[in-house]
């Protein structure tokens, strides 16, 4: 066989700009590069400086799509720094919001990103035209997520009610109501939605992988927990730094992060899944065993199944979150500064997230590191595509192309999430 190459300068339905480059040498693959071309956007360097306060606002703009994964990281990562802990009601109402950002962003990747890719169309717009109920099924379980967030964040997109210790203001529990009974209506659609699923047909493609993630002793986890594997990391969050190294790639603005002791690793609903099934609520667990799905999943391609089941705990787990709810005395804990390093993950739709600031006596951020799910997950998509392409080099180009960057949307990268991690160096004589 001739010596080939499969480039896609625009990936398509994926967040940011990105593109993909697998050399093939006879029968091999010699050679595969995820480029992520966006300009670096320095989020990191203009948060030094600043109140840590300000840090929930910041790092909101990093991505439109899942601003309180950012803002969560952020508090948690302040709060331990000076030392407190949120617990109670304010603790639930966090949850709360993360299930709402879980709902949006799984609701937006699985009907309008991914459905596309095993209907066999281009764009969700082509296949609302076959398939019209499947994305005004998508829309209607979005929108729920969008209440609760714009209930909780004060908006929907960039919310500004989150803050270091809480929130600015808390629901009454009457204002559940609505929001209740959508919520009910949604988790139907979502278990039926599992079941559709069963329709789909899914590439014969496994291989192992490292999957890391939170790890809460009885949680599903969104904010709290160890960092765990399948292949024995145990560490506390605050070690993330001693086993986790990004390093830079001549063809990508943003880092690789890889795993000190082997490599690549993959984080997201697979690696959530995996580690914390017993921890899904029983009805999610249950639709993932009538589906056929089980412990490991090693499939990246079902991906889209995995979402589907983290969307039903979600609204499984708001719902549980709103019966439980008794609204606090107060909206959040005062915070006193003190100089000190903060870190946290919590669990971004995409995968874990993981935040570090280093803050002085007065709260003025001294510096900052932020690594996000994209990051972490380029070695393993690279070494998906090494791996799915060999046995597939007999189809056509183009449908090898289209494989390949479905490959890619399995794992719902955000790609402008990643590009603010580059180094700017400048040398001058």
């Amino acid at each position: 066989m001739k010596n080939k190459t499969i480039k896609v300068d625009y990936l398509a339905r994926v967040e940011g700009e990105g593109a993909l480059l697998v050399k093939i040498a006879g029968d091999r693959v010699a050679e595969v590069q995820l480029k992520i071309f966006e300009p670096p956007r320095f989020f990191e360097a203009f948060l030094r400086g600043r109140d840590c306060r300000e840090t929930p606002d910041i790092t909101a703009r990093i991505c439109g799509i899942c601003p309180i994964a950012y803002q969560m990281s952020a508090v948690h990562a302040i709060e331990q720094a000076c030392g407190v802990q949120v617990g109670g009601q304010i603790r639930e109402l966090r949850r709360l919001i993360y299930c709402g950002e879980w709902i949006e962003s799984h609701a937006l990747h699985m009907f309008m990103l991914h459905a596309p890719d095993f209907l066999g169309y281009e764009d969700a717009i082509q296949m609302a035209k076959d398939h019209p109920e499947i994305v005004k099924r998508g829309l209607r379980m979005k929108k729920v997520g969008n209440e609760i967030v714009t209930l909780l964040g004060g908006r929907e997109i960039h919310p500004v009610n989150v803050k270091v210790g809480g929130f600015y203001k808390v629901p009454r529990k009457p204002d559940f109501h609505h929001l209740r009974e959508n919520l009910l209506t949604a988790r139907d659609e979502a278990l039926a939605h599992v079941r559709w699923l069963k329709n789909l047909s899914f590439p014969d493609f496994e291989k192992s992988y490292e999957f890391v993630s939170l790890q809460h002793p009885t949680e599903y986890p969104f904010n709290e927990g160890r960092l765990v594997s399948n292949h024995g990391l145990d560490i506390a969050v605050e070690d993330f730094d001693a086993h986790f190294q990004e390093e830079h790639v001549a063809y990508s603005n943003a880092l690789h992060c890889r795993l000190k002791e082997r490599g690549a690793y993959a984080v997201g609903p697979q690696a959530r899944f995996n580690l914390n099934f017993d921890r899904l609520s029983p009805l999610a667990q249950e639709a993932a065993r009538e589906f056929g799905l089980a412990v490991p999943c090693l499939n990246p391609f079902l991906s889209i199944v995995l979402r589907s089941i983290e969307l039903l705990y979600a609204y499984d787990e708001a719902l549980r979150i709103i019966d439980r709810y008794e609204m606090p005395d107060q909206p959040s804990l005062e915070v006193p500064f003190r100089a000190g390093t903060g870190r946290a993950c919590t669990e971004a739709p995409r995968g874990t997230l993981y935040h570090r600031y280093s803050i002085d006596e007065n709260g003025i951020i001294l510096d900052a590191k932020i690594t996000p799910p994209t990051s972490q997950n380029q070695k393993s998509i690279e070494d998906d595509l090494r791996h799915f392409v060999g046995p597939r080099l007999h189809l056509p180009h183009k449908e090898l192309t289209w494989q390949c960057e479905q490959a890619i949307r399995n794992y719902d990268p955000c790609i402008s999430c990643a590009t603010h991690f580059l180094k700017l160096e400048l040398q001058r004589d």
